[in-house]
């Protein structure tokens, strides 16, 4: 798997773009991975489709021009990705960041809780 792979990539690039400059408590980490689903949330919220990826002019938001665009950057690295897809890796890139931070071996544990699922009862055994 490249799970573990892509943890450790997704903690360098946030060290190297300075997010770990000033040391986080885990409990703000949690609170950035709950804001991502949040933020999918809305894009639901406000009617995009659930495989939806659009991207979003940032000199819209620079030049304050409205939902139009600023018709300068059709297909540069202006253009941000959004949508729930996105908000849904931006969660678990946050993740992956915690893991590589803590030296959490997240692909053992996904692969040791599928394991314990394959082997739970139907709903796990609730009713509802």
């Amino acid at each position: 798997m490249l799970i573990n792979k892509l943890v450790k990539e997704a903690h360098a690039n946030a060290v190297n773009k300075g997010f770990w400059e000033e040391e986080k408590s885990f409990g703000e980490q949690v609170v950035l991975m709950h804001s991502e689903l949040s933020e999918a949330i809305e894009e639901f919220r406000n009617g995009k489709g659930i495989a939806e990826i659009y991207t979003k002019c940032k000199m819209e938001e620079i030049k304050n021009v409205g939902q139009g665009g600023c018709g300068v950057c059709k297909n540069c690295a202006l253009n941000k990705p959004e949508g729930i897809p996105v908000e849904l890796a931006d969660t678990i890139i946050r993740i992956f960041d915690t893991c590589g931070r803590y030296g959490i071996d997240l692909e053992q544990a996904i692969v040791t809780k599928m394991k314990y699922n394959e082997g739970r009862s139907h709903k796990h055994g609730k009713v509802i």
